[in-house]
């Protein structure tokens, strides 16, 4: 469920008409609703306490949705954060999440991000290789800290949306094999700067099969069986995130509900152990979209119809590099027949296409359109290509909202380069 509804012939979010947002702040702009948010999260949450996993750490992706405002709406339920950077620990923090609810994944570390998530104190290194094991044991020796640690394991199995993707393949960068787990764990209990946890696995994103999640999953509380017969402790489990959303009127993917029964029924009798996940699409997919002005409509001699709006390839690159699809709708609802067309921006590639032969209605400049399902994964991946504005981003909360990113002035793009000394 999402809150974005058709009201009188007018696209709302919440209780905020859409045409109002766009008449304030312009457009392209994404518009993000607290209570599809809010909502998500609670039942995500809800669902796996219910199939008895107890109190997990749900630590949001902010590589998802990094933008402060989201973290903040979401860190205020009690939500951790999934991290892959110095940069997205900094957002966490300042969204007020707790270091001991952050997660620092990725593979490939910095030593310089290694100490700073030490001293910020977060939950869990997600530990992706040997080198890195011996890195983050370094930096600990130094700091004179014991660094929290999980293994990321790579499950060897295939899952995901896309190719690009999937992760939890042996071909994959991500973590390590089981074989290497067992060695590593022992090698880390053994080293006075390392507090190995647990084990984590994370094997793609927008999956829609329950099948390669309960695989991953029944590999992964073996792995913890064996590794507590050799006489480790482990105390932790991270199942990682994944879980897709509808995108389009297609078959449903499986509901929280389903998901954490699944999982409940894996894990049933494996006691003294805390659950973590990583959740980002299924909290923010749908809780966002990305609202755009039509600038004309280009109806070749040939038939082919062209609907160029002002968002472009560097405002939602996902249809350009997964072949995404997203609903477009009309923000002012019409009963006039819907013709065929492709929806463009304006920037200077052929890649600069959302989508090809779409049925909408008649359109013509100023018409305003939403690209739905947008909340994750939008805006965390623009750009300046073109020379084109970073898009901005509000926040609705019923009959209000609020700019939790303004659109830059190209004054202020242009501030942050220099002629070279010589020229």
């Amino acid at each position: 469920m999402n809150h974005f509804e058709d009201r009188g012939g007018a696209l709302h979010c919440e209780d905020t008409p859409l045409a109002r947002i766009a008449a304030a702040v312009g457009t392209p702009v994404y518009v993000y609703s607290r209570a599809t948010l809010e909502r998500h999260y609670t039942v995500f949450r809800e669902a796996l306490i219910m199939a008895g996993l107890g109190e997990p750490l749900v630590a949001f992706a902010v590589k998802a949705n990094s933008n402060v405002a989201v973290l903040r709406t979401l860190g205020d339920l009690g939500a951790g954060a999934d991290t892959v950077s110095e940069g997205e620990i900094r957002r966490a923090l300042a969204a007020g999440i707790p270091g001991e609810r952050i997660v620092f994944s990725g593979v490939g570390k910095t030593r310089r991000e290694i100490a700073f998530a030490l001293e910020a104190g977060v939950s869990e290194i997600n530990v992706e290789s040997e080198p890195e094991l011996k890195l983050i044991a370094q930096v600990a020796e130094e700091l004179g800290l014991r660094a929290p640690i999980v293994f990321r394991v790579n499950p060897d199995v295939s899952a995901g949306g896309h190719a690009k993707i999937a992760t939890g393949k042996a071909e994959n960068k991500f973590g390590v094999s089981f074989e290497e787990a067992t060695r590593l764990y022992a090698n880390a209990s053994n080293n006075p700067h390392l507090n190995p946890l647990g084990v984590a696995c994370h094997i793609g994103s927008q999956i829609t099969d329950m099948v390669p999640f309960e695989a991953a999953f029944r590999r992964m509380r073996g792995l913890v069986e064996s590794l507590r017969a050799e006489g480790m402790t482990v105390e932790r489990l991270d199942l990682g995130g994944g879980l897709g959303v509808p995108y389009f009127d297609a078959p449903d993917p499986p509901s929280p509900a389903e998901y954490a029964a699944m999982i409940g029924k894996v894990m049933a009798g494996l006691d003294h152990i805390r659950f973590a996940f990583e959740p980002g699409r299924v909290i923010a997919a749908n809780a966002g979209v990305l609202l755009a002005s039509v600038i004309h409509l280009n109806t070749r001699p040939e038939g082919r119809r062209f609907l160029v709006v002002d968002a472009a390839m560097n405002d939602l690159i996902r249809p350009a590099m997964y072949e995404s699809f997203h609903d477009i709708r009309p923000v002012a609802t019409t009963s006039e027949t819907p013709v065929a067309c492709d929806v463009v921006g304006p920037v200077c590639e052929t890649g600069d296409t959302f989508t090809r032969d779409r049925l909408l209605p008649p359109l013509g400049p100023g018409d305003l359109v939403a690209f739905m399902t947008a909340g994750a994964y939008g805006a965390v991946m623009a750009s300046e290509y073109n020379s084109r504005p970073l898009v901005p981003e509000v926040l609705v909360d019923g009959d209000r909202f609020s700019v939790i990113r303004r659109r830059p002035t190209y004054d202020e793009m242009l501030a942050a380069e220099a002629p070279a000394d010589w020229q």
